[in-house]
């Protein structure tokens, strides 16, 4: 059993649900993809499964609450997702224009977030940073159109 197939099967039964086969796919299908997804990527990874696109819907709030994926970036009207069970803090760089997103680590900012969190009696549970701007794709672009 995968670490985070444990995880979720704890979090399911805490919860008086169960792992079911449509609910185990799309966990594999989520942990299969390493990039930003949504819940139509979901689905058409795990077609010819009979697995409904609701069914993904209904799963992925289950996944975030049970701490294995969070809402990364919302691009083009959709959510998109990342699997983050073990993987380090980060920003997301979203692109205004082209809407690439890029990351960067954030363990070097944390100390201070801690900080700031500290100073105003705040309990730090989770952090999700988003920059917009442009990408040096789009700014060179621009800037050979003038």
């Amino acid at each position: 059993m995968n670490d985070y197939e444990a995880v979720f099967r704890q979090f399911l039964e805490k919860t008086g649900l169960k792992l079911t086969k449509s609910r185990s796919l799309i966990l594999d299908a989520v942990f299969k993809v390493h990039e930003h997804f949504d819940a139509e990527t979901l689905h058409h990874m795990i077609r010819g499964a009979n697995v409904s696109l609701a069914t993904v819907y209904r799963t992925l709030p289950l996944l975030a609450e049970a701490g294995l994926i969070q809402a990364a970036v919302r691009t083009d009207g959709r959510e998109r997702f990342e699997h983050i069970l073990g993987h380090p803090k980060h920003v997301h760089w979203i692109c205004d224009k082209c809407k690439s997103v890029a990351e960067t680590d954030l363990s070097s900012i944390m100390p201070q977030l801690h900080k700031e969190a500290k100073s105003i009696n705040f309990a730090l549970d989770q952090v999700t940073i988003n920059v917009t701007g442009l990408c040096w794709k789009c700014r060179n672009s621009d800037n050979e159109s003038h």
